[in-house]
């Protein structure tokens, strides 16, 4: 009979298959209680894993493959916490201290879909039950408010030492957008400096609350407030948007090495527009050409997070101010948004990791000297 071990149940799990959740974040460090008393197993795991409908489904996979390995255990009390880990930086806990990532959605050039992106995966996120908020750093071009149906101005709370502007929230989703603030047919007309002091402000002087995500919708290309947010916020990570065709993939790959070269881990890239499927007779169409996207991501070796179709009620959803995943939650655009937005969450996950162990070896070496 085989010995009943951490690493031996981890392994066990580790053949589960299950599209829903990244194997690579069955470490050790997931197992918070192990305790084997006879044909009983006590275990209780903890990742990040949005759906508390996947948690309990993998849940049942999980214990099946166990006995399966393990027969003599005949009971087994499984608990699975879905937590959101946090990026460890003194300098972003002292500007957001609630916030446990920040998140740059960006893209090298515009009309690839990128706001569209950015809060589909908000929405996905706040849905799966995270805290979730998204600042539209698009001065210029604000669509953050439209996308979401939101027309409110925002109220001001004010105290005795301080006064905060109180984000909108829709589909559980707070938001901030200089489209709140000023009229719809109202030009911002402001320098470089002006547009990068009013992101400044966003992060600063809103009350955000305890959030598990924060995301920035950025505006194309990688000038003035792409590097005012990497100067003030010190970022969990950055996801690239683009479309499969290679006028696209040029500037892509430029904002994707901005990151890269400011010290921005990269968490993956999102393919918008990858293919049309005609509705009439089912046949697919690569419109703007096929695999760009991964291309990129094995080039410049990142995690390539899924591909989105072009499907016209996405549009629709987008100028209704109403999510795909709100108006056709059963789609396949909507599943595909819901697994890219999994897999985002995943390779956060794996970066907040990796830099704890990273500054647990930092403080080791430091004490060695």
């Amino acid at each position: 009979m085989a010995d009943i071990t951490k690493t031996g149940i981890l392994n066990s799990l580790k053949k589960v298959e299950d599209p829903n959740f990244n194997k690579d974040l069955l470490i050790l460090n997931s197992i918070k209680k192990f305790e084997v008393n006879d044909s009983t197993l006590n275990l209780d795991l903890s990742f990040t894993l949005p759906s508390s409908n996947d948690s309990a489904q993998l849940k049942d996979k999980f214990i099946y493959k166990i006995k399966e390995d393990f027969p003599s255990l005949k009971i087994i009390n499984l608990t699975i916490d879905a937590k959101t880990t946090v990026h460890q930086d003194l300098n972003k806990n002292q500007i957001l201290p609630g916030v446990k990532n920040t998140i740059a959605v960006a893209s090298g050039k515009g009309g690839v879909g990128k706001s569209t992106v950015a809060v589909n995966l908000a929405v996905v996120l706040a849905k799966e039950g995270a805290e979730v908020g998204l600042i539209d750093a698009d001065i210029y071009g604000p669509s953050i408010p439209l996308m979401l149906g939101l027309k409110e101005k925002p109220k001001i709370m004010q105290n005795q030492h301080t006064m905060k502007i109180i984000p909108l929230s829709n589909y559980g989703v707070k938001v901030i957008s200089i489209g709140l603030l000023v009229d719809d047919n109202a030009p911002v007309i402001w320098r470089g400096p002006m547009a990068s002091g009013a992101v400044k402000q966003f992060i600063s002087d809103v009350d955000w609350g305890e959030l598990d995500y924060l995301f920035f919708d950025l505006p194309p290309g990688t000038g003035d407030i792409q590097l005012t947010l990497v100067q003030t916020i010190p970022l969990t990570a950055a996801v690239i948007v683009t479309t499969p065709q290679e006028v696209s993939l040029i500037d892509a790959r430029k904002a994707l090495k901005m990151f890269t070269r400011v010290n921005v881990p990269v968490a993956g890239v999102i393919e918008n527009m990858s293919y049309f499927t005609a509705p009439d007779t089912g046949k697919k169409y690569d419109i703007f050409g096929t695999g760009g996207g991964s291309k990129i991501a094995d080039e410049l070796s990142v995690p390539f997070l899924g591909g989105i179709p072009i499907d016209p009620r996405i549009r629709i959803g987008g100028d209704n101010g109403v999510p795909v995943l709100y108006d056709t939650p059963d789609s396949e655009h909507a599943k595909a948004i819901s697994q890219i937005s999994k897999n985002m969450a995943s390779q956060i996950h794996l970066i907040n990791v990796k830099g704890s162990a990273a500054s647990k070896m930092e403080i080791l070496l430091d004490a060695d000297e």
